[in-house]
């Protein structure tokens, strides 16, 4: 039996609420699990990580996509 991740408690300040898909969210918690660390600690390394953690023109034309689908559903 492996032993629990151990638990960081970084002061995390600026707080608010978060809506998210189904697919995110699950994305989201998978990540939680397999770091052991919180959703909001999570959301905290991808952001303040961008840098490292996301390739910046992928997300920018996934954003543009998301946009896109919306726009198609909502016409």
């Amino acid at each position: 039996m492996t032993a629990a991740p151990p638990r960081h408690h970084k002061p995390l300040p600026k707080r608010f609420s978060v809506a998210l898909t189904e697919e995110a969210y699950a994305n989201l918690r998978a990540l939680a699990t397999e770091t052991g660390l919180g959703n909001n600690y999570v959301l905290t390394v991808l952001l303040e990580d961008m840098d490292r953690t996301i390739d910046r023109d992928a997300f920018l034309q996934a954003a543009r996509d998301m946009l896109e689908r919306h726009r198609r559903d909502d016409g």
